[in-house]
């Protein structure tokens, strides 16, 4: 089975390169998404001498408080790739001071992204999910780009919204484990769903998840779905290869 991993941090685990060959040489379609723009140049190099890795250019909310400048150089880059993330916006306790922030330097990924056409977004959305949604309907005309919720916790209402506006969601196995996450899962449309790890900030027993353990993502998506595994890993592919053709 084709596995797909559509958010990992790849570059913040000790033996990166290693990681990057592996996920190539198993076959495993990885999205390596970055929090600055100046990780960019090390993933694109790595990533643009294999058949499955692809890199993404970020700026992440949580350190755009710090890092927000930065997006004069993410504007510079963006050119240089059809992948974006990770981006969005995030209203937790520890960086809720920096929203006014983070919503200008979205727009203006937004904004960028609507005028240069065809990019793919993974986006974070921590308390932000409708802010985020209105964001992109006021920005970005239909098909200028499309969008994946990186590890969705919205509501079930912006669930739908995201849906009506053909957004798709990657899923990881922690969103998996509880009750709250498996109803949200089941209730989203078969066909907008990815995997993610969204390594290595989730874990596969003791250690750091990689992507080759994704699979374990679709098996408990089958689960929750009522499906085998085989549906399961098949839907998955077909919603990646529709997502990027």
């Amino acid at each position: 089975m084709r596995l797909v991993d559509f958010h990992c941090h790849l570059d913040l685990y000790p033996d990166f390169e290693a990681l990057v060959a592996e996920s190539d040489r198993l076959g495993i379609f990885t999205l390596a998404v970055t929090t600055t723009p100046k990780a960019w140049a090390r993933n694109n190099k790595l990533a643009s001498s294999t058949k499955c890795v692809r890199a993404a250019l970020g700026l992440h909310p949580q350190l755009v408080a710090e890092r927000w400048r930065e997006i004069d150089l993410w504007e510079r880059l963006l050119a240089e790739t059809r992948y974006v993330g990770e981006v969005g916006l995030d209203a937790g306790p520890r960086f809720y001071a920096s929203m006014d922030r983070q919503i200008e330097v979205f727009r203006r990924i937004l904004r960028s992204c609507a005028q240069a056409g065809g990019k793919i977004l993974s986006i974070h959305s921590v308390r932000t999910a409708s802010k985020v949604l209105d964001l992109i309907k006021e920005e970005v005309p239909d098909g200028r780009a499309k969008f994946v919720f990186h590890w969705f916790t919205g509501s079930a209402s912006d669930a739908k919204r995201a849906a009506d506006l053909g957004c798709y969601f990657s899923i990881n196995s922690q969103m998996l484990a509880t009750d709250r996450g498996r109803a949200l899962v089941t209730s989203l449309p078969i066909d907008r769903l990815l995997t993610e790890t969204d390594g290595p900030f989730t874990s596969h027993g003791a250690d750091p998840a990689r992507p080759r353990d994704v699979g374990q993502t679709v098996k408990q998506l089958a689960t929750a779905r009522g499906i085998s595994s085989e549906e399961s890993g098949a839907a998955v592919l077909r919603n990646l290869k529709k997502l990027t053709s």
